[in-house]
């Protein structure tokens, strides 16, 4: 890796790709030098887009391309393990997408192929780089509104969307809760960690995948979470959460959110805004693209704002919620305890 940039491809070349890529491109420390699609000429016409040198017909040539440093895979979150574990294989440092994986197996897979070939790795939670939520956790664990109590968050699209939506396709990992509750709980898991117990309730299409679910966090400390998210029903996409002593609330847009509202006992409310000098717009990819350059130009294998132990963490309570609701994708052997502590081989 050069000492003035760090050179990235591109993994798949859908929406998500593109804005991200385009977000990249604007950064000054960072070089575009690859781009892989299954296909080669959206390979192509993404490279023409992004004026990318290279354009790679599979995502085995971007994988050995030895000129490039980290690899930012996007491809739909069913082939997250196996396009993830070619780069990391090959000696790449990954970017991955979230969800992370379809389940903790494949996550506990990726994460010890990386620890074990000393490669980067990091799953793409914009949230967790965002610099506002980044002030909402230091507020929190400084006791703004004492020893928390609840935590509330939701997010659903209203759709609708056919069977032959991705969003509705077991075969591609459908369903509301890996797609878009995966940030109701990352946000509850970055305020309180783990859950010690889960209850879940869901309702699922005729293909198998759930059309909304909704979830109770409990921890052995006293504190809930409730969590919500549908590809049937449009929600407010907000969160709060509630202490001893105060509330904090954020509105629409959450996971990416400009403002946040802190409400203290005896005290009037106190509003945090999104600010510019942070060098980038509140919902822009580059918080977490600026993360994973700051952490490889500081030797760092994984990142402390979004670590592997904690994207493991999450992958076993939506494991976890999908076998109290009964989702369960084509090729997935039964897991006996999705909860248990894993200890990747």
């Amino acid at each position: 890796m050069g000492a003035d940039s760090v050179r990235w491809g591109i993994l798949a070349t859908g929406g998500i790709a593109a804005a991200f890529t385009a977000d990249l491109v604007d950064l000054p420390d960072a070089d575009v030098v690859a781009v892989a699609s299954r296909r080669p000429d959206s390979a192509k016409a993404f490279a023409e887009r992004f004026d990318i040198p290279r354009a790679y017909g599979d995502w085995d040539a971007l994988a050995h391309d030895e000129d490039v440093d980290v690899v930012y895979v996007a491809t739909p979150h069913v082939a997250h393990r196996a396009a993830a574990g070619l780069c990391l294989a090959a000696g790449r440092n990954v970017l991955l997408e979230k969800p992370f994986t379809l389940n903790v197996r494949e996550a506990g897979e990726l994460v010890a192929l990386a620890r074990e070939g000393g490669r980067f790795l990091m799953e793409a939670m914009w949230m967790y780089c965002s610099p506002l939520m980044r002030r909402l956790k230091a507020l929190v664990d400084d006791g703004a509104v004492g020893e928390v109590r609840s935590v509330q968050a939701d997010f659903g699209l209203s759709g609708p969307f056919p069977p032959s939506h991705r969003l509705r396709d077991p075969l591609q990992g459908g369903g509301a809760l890996l797609d878009l509750g995966v940030y109701p709980v990352s946000f509850a898991h970055l305020l309180l960690g783990e859950p010690s117990d889960i209850a879940a309730r869901a309702v699922l299409s005729e293909e198998g995948v759930d059309l909304q679910t909704g979830a109770l966090l409990s921890w052995e400390g006293g504190a809930l979470a409730s969590v919500h998210c549908s590809i049937v029903g449009g929600t407010p996409v907000v969160a709060s959460v509630t202490g001893s002593e105060g509330r904090i609330d954020i509105p629409h847009g959450f996971f990416n959110p400009d403002r946040f509202v802190l409400h203290r006992d005896g005290r009037e409310p106190e509003e945090f805004v999104h600010d510019p000098a942070a060098g980038a717009p509140h919902n822009s990819l580059k918080h977490e693209a600026r993360e994973v350059m700051r952490a490889l130009r500081a030797g760092e294998t994984e990142s402390p704002l979004v670590p592997l132990d904690g994207t493991l963490a999450v992958m076993r309570t939506l494991d976890a919620i999908r076998d109290r609701v009964g989702v369960r994708y084509p090729g997935e052997a039964h897991e006996e305890d999705p909860t248990a502590e894993l200890t990747p081989a």
